[in-house]
């Protein structure tokens, strides 16, 4: 325990690789190894740097003095000058040329596009895992019949395992809108105050192969195929929008999940797993509440509001660049990657222990089958030589007065009414045969086949997540 506030995101919710990705090593390290890769390149193009300078930098990587940084800030009022400092204090002999050229953003921005790049391949495998449980469900339970919902009433059946593919298919939405983000991320490198890249041209005697040849060095040194064509001082921050929406639309597919699970267990057709000793109410010893579902619909509301701030921010960088976007983003972006990481493990958890309670799901599709049936009754009844327009009327009349004794209590009589009807002209044993469950399904079986073995080469993917980046 402690006496000042923690978040709860770092307390409670987040895992360990993502609470190591956003820490001050990671964060700092960075920097320093940024700081390293700039001094490479200058010394390979010719710049009067040693290799010396340059191992003395490399071994003091990790080693970073904080103290000694909080003490500096103290005086100078500059995190990146602080940290400046403490690195040349652990390598004298390079502290003359540390940060060569460059602005603070070619620290603090670069390192975070490293970080949310790292954070976005995370993401990624976790989002697979959802998805392949959720392949596994829908495909388990793709001929199993549900009460279908339209506005929350009784519709026509669908299948278990149809609805598990709606809420798959959104999340392979996610991971299309999540690829392209990886795919079109670009590195900042090291382009001066304003972005003209001025300092460098003074450093290399007007040479601009070469400012273009040290900014690919750098990018290569930290994964990147490609720098930003044009910039101010920082990279434009419509990258954190992006990236914030990417993490708000995986929110927005839990949340729909997590209520549909939450609205399902009310009926106790599906229930979110439930250990042995679990509590679910400190009042109501019998509670089994959906606590799960109902932690992912809440963590979703806070990062689909999270990720306004980002756009907010990217409106309003003026001109080169101002500095209000600083403290917004300190908070915002890395509490929206912890904030994904926790929604996407509880999905995780509560999909893989995903329980149906198939003789409740049965009785609610019996229950409302004789309504859903009687389009099929009408066709059927036509086809003796019945009148469409007569019949109709007869199904009309007999269900609000079967709906009528259900409101006081009472069992459906809807197909006896029918039965009881000459002029409909069914037996109660060919009304029977038509009311089977799986009669009315549709293709949902054949759509649920087709859809897992058409996402099966994404699920697969999990192989290749494995052997992602290591902290």
């Amino acid at each position: 325990m402690t006496d000042q506030y923690q978040s709860p995101l770092s307390s409670r919710y987040a895992s360990p690789f993502m609470l190591k990705l956003f820490s001050s090593d990671t964060r700092y390290q960075t920097w320093r190894r940024l700081w390293v890769s700039l001094a490479k390149a200058q010394y390979r193009l010719g710049l009067p740097i040693t290799a010396e300078q340059i191992s003395e930098m490399e071994a003091h990587i990790k080693d970073i003095d904080y103290d000694c940084v909080r003490q500096r800030e103290k005086e100078v009022r500059h995190d990146v000058m602080a940290h400046i400092y403490a690195f040349g204090k652990a390598a004298p002999s390079a502290a003359g040329i540390i940060h060569l050229g460059a602005t603070s953003c070619y620290v603090t921005d670069n390192a975070d596009l490293v970080i949310y790049r790292d954070g976005l391949f995370y993401l990624r495998g976790e989002l697979i895992k959802v998805i392949a449980n959720l392949a596994d469900f829908a495909k388990r339970y793709a001929s199993t019949p549900a009460l279908g919902y339209t506005h929350y009433q009784p519709a026509q059946p669908v299948t278990v395992g149809k609805r598990a593919a709606l809420w798959m298919q959104d999340f392979i939405t996610d991971l299309e809108e999540l690829d392209f983000v990886l795919q079109n991320l670009k590195f900042l490198g090291c382009r001066g105050t304003t972005g003209t890249e001025a300092s460098f041209i003074e450093l290399f005697c007007g040479d601009t192969d070469k400012i273009d040849s040290m900014n690919r060095m750098i990018a290569d040194d930290f994964g990147f195929d490609s720098l930003f064509d044009v910039c101010g001082q920082t990279y434009p921050r419509k990258v954190d929008s992006r990236i914030l929406n990417c993490l708000s639309s995986i929110a927005q597919s839990c949340c729909r999940m997590a209520n549909d699970i939450r609205l399902l267990q009310h009926d106790r057709q599906i229930e979110e797993p439930f250990e042995q000793h679990q509590i679910g109410s400190s009042a109501m010893a019998y509670k089994r509440n959906p606590m799960r579902s109902e932690r992912i619909c809440s963590l979703s509301r806070y990062l689909m509001v999270d990720s306004i701030n980002a756009a907010m921010t990217a409106s309003v960088q003026w001109l080169e660049r101002t500095l209000d976007d600083s403290a917004n983003r300190r908070i915002s972006l890395p509490e929206g990657f912890l904030c994904a990481d926790a929604i996407l493990r509880l999905a995780q958890n509560v999909t893989d222990g995903l329980h149906v309670n198939e003789k409740i799901a049965a009785k609610a599709v019996r229950d409302y089958l004789p309504f859903i049936a009687t389009e099929n009754l009408l066709m059927e009844a036509v086809k003796r030589g019945g009148d469409r327009q007569q019949l109709h009327e007869i199904i009309r009349r007999c269900s609000m007065e079967a709906t009528a004794v259900m409101k006081q209590g009472g069992e459906c009589d809807l197909l006896e009414r029918l039965a009881n009807e000459k002029q409909f002209g069914l037996s109660e044993e060919d009304i029977e045969s038509i009311m089977q469950p799986e009669l009315y399904i549709g293709r949902c079986a054949e759509q649920v086949e087709h859809f897992v073995e058409k996402a099966a080469p994404l699920i697969s993917d999990i192989k290749r997540q494995s052997a992602q980046i290591e902290l």
